[in-house]
């Protein structure tokens, strides 16, 4: 119950930090932002379904953060990343098992969550330089998620002192298999709502985010 407000209190904070930013904003940018809005609150909710595994637990983050790259494009994706880690950083429990604060950012599992913003904005990249494509935008995917991997592993094999193997072995390769199912929901997902999303006016060119 108490993680339950905590994480709704961290909701209610990215919003606020989203209206801010629509203080700030032109109208045909209101729209993005009420979706990096909520792309944000969902990234949280991810972090909270999770499989306890040592050191890197298995969570929905990046399937949301993936869906961020395909549905805002680049730009606006990795902003709703980084509201999303400002969220945390701030102490707020937005992390996996409801943990928060810089000491989350700077522990093992840090340079996963750093990786998700270039992930995010690889993803929404390649979307909008395709027309929304599936192919290039799942090869997007798996790149971007390599990416994560390249941040993530050298991070956790500093902290614990790891050799190379050890860390892959305990923050990689248990992983993939979920990373594929992942990618392909997220991609399923995507063609599903982008009628919905585009009904609402976020529409995006092929080189304008």
């Amino acid at each position: 119950m108490v993680q339950g407000k905590k994480l709704f209190m961290g909701i209610v904070f990215i919003q606020k930090v989203e209206q801010d930013l629509i203080s700030m904003t032109t109208d045909g940018s209101l729209r993005k932002l009420v979706f990096a809005s909520l792309m944000a609150a969902l990234i949280a909710v991810g972090a909270y379904i999770a499989i306890p595994m040592w050191p890197v637990p298995i969570v929905m983050q990046n399937l949301f953060v993936l869906l961020a790259g395909l549905l805002l494009g680049s730009r606006w994706a990795a902003a709703s990343v980084g509201v999303y880690l400002l969220a945390g950083a701030c102490g707020l429990p937005v992390f996996a098992h409801g943990g928060g604060g810089l000491g989350h950012l700077i522990g093992p599992t840090g340079g996963y969550l750093f990786g998700f913003v270039p992930c995010a904005y690889i993803v929404g990249f390649v979307s909008e330089r395709s027309n929304q494509r599936m192919m290039p935008e799942v090869l997007a995917m798996i790149a971007a998620s390599l990416f994560v991997y390249a941040a993530g592993v050298p991070w956790l094999k500093m902290i614990y002192g790891m050799s190379l193997g050890k860390a892959l072995v305990a923050g990689m390769y248990p992983f993939l298999i979920g990373d594929a199912l992942k990618i392909a929901a997220a991609a399923y997902i995507a063609r599903r709502i982008r009628p919905l999303v585009n009904e609402f006016g976020l529409k995006r060119s092929k080189i304008v985010s």
